[in-house]
């Protein structure tokens, strides 16, 4: 069999989603034509019929579905390997991150890193920082670690401590601490985040329809209109910087900068006795660790599987 393109696997898919040729054609910016031309060549070349053709519909065949799926796949793979070359040709380095997590250590890490050693820090804002790490999106991750984190290499920021969101005029704003019965027996509390932004969520706390648990640095993007009080009961968990071992120079020396700054020296300038970065290994090579730790709402992470404040 001759090799297949990748416009033939792209055009197929397109099919295969709407199950039009005249959409599928549209979505393309091609004509009808050549687009049914091209399928019908691309299964002379594959040996199968993928798709039944009516008058009134079109349908994918046994073999449609599971090629289909085989497309997704090399498709989202040349895009990683794109995105990995283009990476590796240069010095800038992309840091994932969930909107509204490490508010104030973010600003600082890019202020410290940009141009430091040659290194020209990004950030993309994403709900699933270790995908972004596998498949080459991102170099970095700042991300709350309350999970196992298998593959990954781990750099420790600081202790985020959990603190629940109350409307300012609240019977219980001005609290010291609340427990977390009291925190889960409120009116709107919700132990897992909304998939939305810090902001939209602290406005919805100021409107009184929402009651969550955050990570202490979220204090900063809280304004007047909501009170940010500590919940007894949890112990805090890491803000951690996480990539990959065979990450690239790029990336190291941004995790190296972020050292740097952690202890207040200069980068590139070792303490006296240092032997390196204090990096932690997977936690997932410690059970009774990571069990602990999928049990902590910190950083703005949801108690029972939730995700940081976005």
């Amino acid at each position: 069999m001759n090799h297949l393109e990748t416009r033939e696997l792209t055009y197929f898919v397109a099919v295969a989603e709407t199950l039009h040729f005249s959409q599928a054609a549209e979505q393309l910016g091609i004509t009808q034509p050549p687009l049914s031309r091209a399928i019908a060549h691309l299964e002379r070349r594959v040996g199968v019929p993928l798709l039944e053709r009516t008058t009134r519909k079109v349908t994918l065949t046994a073999a449609g579905e599971v090629f289909v799926a085989e497309c997704r796949t090399i498709l989202a793979a040349m895009d990683t390997a794109v995105r990995k070359a283009r990476k590796a040709a240069g010095q800038r380095v992309t840091i994932a991150a969930r909107p509204g997590s490490g508010p104030g250590v973010l600003p600082a890490l890019l202020a410290a890193a940009d141009g430091a050693d040659g290194v020209l820090p990004e950030v993309v804002f994403t709900y699933d920082e270790m995908g972004a790490l596998r498949d080459g999106t991102a170099d970095i991750a700042l991300m709350c670690q309350t999970v196992a984190a298998p593959g990954l290499e781990l750099m420790e920021l600081g202790p985020e401590e959990p603190v629940v969101l109350l409307p300012a005029g609240h019977p219980l704003a001005e609290r010291p601490f609340l427990t977390l019965s009291e925190v889960e027996a409120l009116p709107g509390y919700e132990a897992e985040l909304p998939n939305e932004a810090l902001d939209v969520m602290v406005d919805r706390v100021a409107l009184g329809q929402l009651v969550i648990v955050v990570g202490d640095s979220a204090r900063g993007r809280l304004g007047e209109s909501v009170r940010a009080v500590p919940v007894h009961g949890y112990p805090p968990t890491q803000l951690v910087l996480a990539w990959l071992p065979d990450a690239r120079p790029a990336a190291t020396r941004l995790v190296t900068t972020a050292h740097a700054m952690l202890v207040g020296r200069p980068p590139g300038q070792p303490a006296p006795g240092s032997t390196g970065l204090s990096v932690n290994r997977p936690y997932a090579e410690d059970g009774r660790q990571a069990a602990q730790l999928s049990a902590v709402p910190a950083g703005g992470e949801a108690i029972s599987g939730g995700r940081p404040a976005a």
